[in-house]
């Protein structure tokens, strides 16, 4: 392989740096914070982590405190502001996953009147832990942390409206966690798992009998979330809590809006079922 090869695919692994743009391809404005409470570093991986034989240290994959915030260029703030709050998976990082997904053109493309915040998981690491964002009460600090860093660089104060968590793969674990004992559960008004639920069935399920949030999976027959998103489904039979199973190629607007509770299953591969049919931005736009 020659030099240049190596270094576009170097760059292709650990994703280029975002750097703070005023005109961010002309969809709005990114923003990068290092935050007290961002998930990372975290105690429990003061001495990394290994995985099948292989030691993914701490100042490589544990370390970086990032969070960027993302607000498109047609955002109109008002008493208070929506929020989308989005976990990355294994081997990902927040700058790479931008470019795999397209995130910051999808969710600018979705029209919702929300700012996007992205932090920094398990750095290019096949690790799903949420580090400290899975303490009681942390995730509402690192929120209130966020915000009140982008009020102080944008000059203005910002009131928290509602919660929209996502994430791909591995992100399930802390959006359980917060959804859990996070302090904004009350705010949570949607979830969105790509191809996610591999565990913690029982965090979601409590989430969906006791509060009234929106909530669509995504999964493939070969991600290794099939048996739980069926898992759960039958969890929600038995409860008479009512939910919507369909085909990804039958999906619609319609569907999206209407119910509550939506499974949909893809033949798509797991790293597809973000952005391949514009995912992010459809689920994004449904009520």
């Amino acid at each position: 392989m020659n030099p240049v090869m190596k270094i576009i695919l170097v760059l292709l692994l650990i994703g280029s740096p975002i750097l703070p743009q005023s005109d961010f391809n002309g969809l709005g404005n990114i923003y990068r914070f290092e935050l007290n409470n961002a998930p990372f570093p975290h105690q429990d991986r003061a001495n990394g982590y290994t995985r099948n034989g292989k030691l993914y240290s701490t100042e490589e994959h544990y370390s970086d405190s990032t969070t960027l915030v993302y607000i498109p260029k047609y955002f109109t703030p008002g008493k208070k502001i929506d929020i989308v709050v989005y976990f990355h998976g294994w081997y990902n990082n927040v700058d790479s996953m931008i470019t795999q997904f397209d995130l910051v053109k999808q969710f600018y493309d979705s029209g919702l009147n929300a700012i996007l915040i992205m932090p920094e998981g398990p750095k290019n690491a096949p690790d799903s832990f949420g580090g400290k964002l899975e303490e009681k009460g942390v995730f509402s600090k690192f929120i209130n942390e966020t915000l009140d860093s982008l009020s102080r660089k944008l000059n203005t104060t910002i009131s928290l409206g509602n919660i929209t968590l996502a994430g791909h793969s591995g992100a399930y674990r802390v959006i359980a966690y917060i959804l859990l004992r996070g302090g904004l559960t009350e705010k949570i008004s949607k979830v969105i798992l790509f191809d996610g639920l591999y565990a913690d069935v029982e965090k979601y399920s409590y989430w969906l009998d006791h509060y009234n949030g929106k909530f669509i999976n995504i999964y493939t027959p070969k991600g290794g979330t099939k048996r739980e998103s069926e898992n759960l489904m039958e969890c929600l039979t038995a409860w008479n809590i009512p939910y919507k199973l369909v085909i990804e190629d039958e999906l619609t607007d319609s569907i999206l809006r209407d119910n509550r509770i939506v499974f949909i299953s893809s033949e798509l591969k797991h790293n597809e079922v973000v952005s391949k049919n514009r995912q992010f931005t459809k689920f994004l736009s449904a009520k």
